[in-house]
């Protein structure tokens, strides 16, 4: 007989893994009170704390300054446009 597997999305391990961090309940009574295997919730846990320093990269900032950057080169040309039209019909 093929095994089940439950699909959990991710708020539902984010809250799980949190839990487990805080250290309040024992693997063993998270994994009986969400009916997910210890294993399973360590694994969860782990990849938490790995992924926390992604949290304090500065690759955001970077990203938008990008889009930012290519928004004001947009702006500029838009203006331009709008000036060049503006002297032409005022002739």
């Amino acid at each position: 007989m093929a095994r089940i597997y439950k699909k959990h999305g991710s708020e539902f391990k984010a809250k799980v893994a949190l839990e487990a961090i805080k250290e309040q309940k024992t693997l063993g009574e998270l994994s009986q009170q969400y009916s997910i295997a210890p294993t399973q919730i360590s694994t969860w846990k782990k990849q938490v704390e790995a992924g926390c320093s992604a949290i304090f990269d500065n690759k955001d900032g970077q990203d938008h300054q990008e889009e930012i950057d290519r928004l004001h080169r947009v702006i500029g040309q838009l203006t331009a446009e709008r000036d060049f039209l503006d002297h032409v019909l005022k002739r």
